[in-house]
């Protein structure tokens, strides 16, 4: 990609990872997200329409503006710009859902929780845990793989300041939605990072027609809910800088918790299968 050329990447131009094309339907508004999510027939359209979607002007003008300027230290290298798609298999046994992608990380590099503090945190539990073949995620063309395992978001564009509207998130649900009805037949875990993302799966796995407890179970790290004939959710604290510099969480409190979705999921270090 043409580093000099700033502002979004367009569809089907050759990113690493995109995938979408020209053809792919745009979403403006919460409408056509909920329209074009329902019929998307796979996760590979499902991440294609995602990637592509202009729903809320917001996070639209927000996520350009960051393309077309920048941050220094990356002045020299093309932003994605854009929506950033789910990762990982389409039989994922393991499903991680954070908050939205960073301003600098996933929203540069076009792969979720890649180029920043927290994905370097949450990249390293993962290859510990077994669950990424590699212990970085630097690029979206880096060679990274996971192993049954997806990563998502509750939001899917960079918000400003970390914080999407209600709106917004509800806006981005039914991409969301129709990802755990896909995923339903291999799915035996989730982890959820962060209280945000806590709040936003509830609604989407009602939406999903999982059958859910008669109370929400609050939020906490290491929360732990079976659900009747579902995965098994657990909470887990987000590997903001805010959290791992103050010691909120730890690598080992991140990898306890990936290695009990990967253990219930029937996962082990070393696995090599998908």
């Amino acid at each position: 990609m043409n580093a000099e050329t700033r502002g979004p990447v367009p569809p089907g131009t050759g990113w690493p990872g995109d995938p979408a094309t020209a053809a792919t339907p745009v979403a403006r508004s919460a409408e056509d997200v909920a329209r074009l999510a329902a019929a998307a027939p796979h996760l590979a359209e499902v991440d294609a329409r995602a990637s592509v979607c202009r729903a809320c002007p917001r996070l639209v003008a927000w996520r350009e503006e960051v393309a077309r300027v920048r941050r220094a230290a990356y002045a020299t290298e093309p932003y994605w710009g854009r929506p950033v798609p789910s990762f990982g298999p389409p039989d994922a046994r393991v499903l991680l859902v954070g908050l939205a992608p960073a301003a600098h990380g996933g929203n540069r590099t076009g792969r979720i929780f890649t180029g920043d503090r927290s994905g370097d945190w949450l990249f390293a539990a993962l290859h510990r845990a077994g669950l990424a073949s590699l212990p970085t995620s630097t690029s979206a063309g880096d060679g990274q793989r996971m192993v049954a395992t997806r990563i998502t978001a509750a939001a899917r564009c960079a918000p400003p300041v970390n914080k999407p509207t209600p709106a917004e998130r509800d806006a981005c649900r039914p991409w969301l939605v129709r990802e755990l009805e896909l995923t339903r037949p291999t799915l035996r875990a989730v982890v959820v990072l962060g209280g945000f993302a806590w709040q936003a799966l509830w609604p989407a796995l009602k939406a999903a027609c999982y059958p859910l407890p008669a109370r929400r179970p609050a939020f906490g790290h290491g929360a732990r809910v079976e659900l009747p004939a579902g995965p098994l959710l657990l909470g887990c604290y987000h590997p903001s800088q805010q959290n791992t510099f103050t010691g909120r969480v730890t690598a080992e409190m991140l990898e306890d918790v990936l290695s009990a979705a990967a253990g219930y999921a029937g996962l082990r270090p070393g696995d090599t299968a998908r």
